[in-house]
Formats: C-alpha cells, structure tokens, sequence
C-alpha cells in the first residue's frame, strides 16, 4: 500500500472514533439530562402531595378543636408544624419539618381516641380519610423519587456517564428516607 493510502485510511479511522466518541458523549449527557429532570419532576409530586396534605390540615385541627378545645397544646404543636412544614427551604429542611409534622399529627390523632362522639363525626371521618389518601399519595410520590433518584445516581456513578456527569456538573442525589415516627413500628389496636 502507498503511504498516502495508509494515511487517508488512519485519517478515516481517527475521523470515526472522534465522531463514536462525540455521539456517545452527546447521548450520555442527554442521559443524564433526561434523567435529572425526572428527579426533578419527581420531587416536584412529592412538593404538590405535601402542599395538599397541609391545606387538609386546618381543617382537621378546626374540627377536633370543635370536639377537644382543652387539647390546645396538641392543636398548637400541629399548627405550628404545618407552618413550618409549608415554609420555603430545601429538601433537607422541608424533610425535617414534614417529619416533625407527621409527629404532630401522629399525637393529634392520639388525642382524637378519647373522644368518641368526635371519631363518629362524618367531618372527622371524611377528613380523617382524605388525610390518610394523601398520605398513601405522599409514600408513592416519595417512593417514585427514589426511584429517579436511584437511576440518576447510577448514570453518575458508573463509567462511561460519570466522566460526562463530571464535566457537566450532574451529581448524585440525597433519597427520601424514612425519619422520626416514620420509621416506628405500627401499632393496631381493636
């Protein structure tokens, strides 16, 4: 073969693998992409499932203050919780306040079991069903972020999407874990 064959063929070869090598970082960054927006809209669920599961809770408090006015700590600690727990702030702190929140309620509802003309008030009833929907709502939202969050780490910590993860900025990140209360063992009493 003629030395300028050899050069146009090495020429060729070095043009292939500059393009395999630009085609794979381009598809692995919009990997990464594509999956930290789904952490992102995840969270975002997670964000709209908490929100609702505060605007419940007014009424909640309203109706067994109605029934257990003397029980005002109780009510207070829930009020002061959500308010916390609606406030700004990131995922961290908005964990912990809805930590703290579930607490709260967790005694409200203690305190809801010696009144039993409250427990057979259909408000109590509906609202006291409503807020356990939208906390089945609340674990699936949160189990469907760590499930984004699962895969996102993965792609940021596995070779080849970890060194484009590196150059563009992506990192893993932190799952919903159980907190306080949440990680208590269920009491059932009849």
């Amino acid at each position: 073969m003629s030395s300028s064959l050899v050069l146009v063929v090495i020429v060729a070869l070095v043009v292939l693998l500059v393009v395999v090598v630009l085609v794979a970082a381009v598809s692995g960054y919009n990997r990464l992409v594509r999956l930290r927006t789904q952490v992102q809209a995840s969270w975002a669920q997670v964000d709209v499932q908490l929100k609702r599961r505060h605007s419940l809770i007014p009424n909640l408090v309203e109706t067994v203050r109605g029934y257990a006015a003397h029980e005002r700590e109780t009510l207070d600690s829930v009020t002061a919780a959500r308010a916390a727990a609606a406030a700004p702030g990131g995922a961290p702190d908005r964990l912990a306040a809805e930590a703290a929140l579930t607490q709260a309620l967790g005694r409200l509802i203690a305190v809801t079991e010696a009144y039993p003309q409250l427990r057979a008030s259909e408000n109590f009833t509906d609202l006291q069903r409503e807020l356990a929907g939208t906390e089945d709502k609340i674990a699936y939202a949160r189990q469907f972020y760590n499930s984004a969050v699962q895969s996102l780490n993965t792609a940021v910590q596995t070779v080849p999407t970890s060194i484009i993860a590196g150059i563009g900025g992506f990192r893993a990140e932190p799952y919903l874990d159980a907190v306080g209360e949440e990680r208590a063992d269920v009491s059932v009493r009849f």
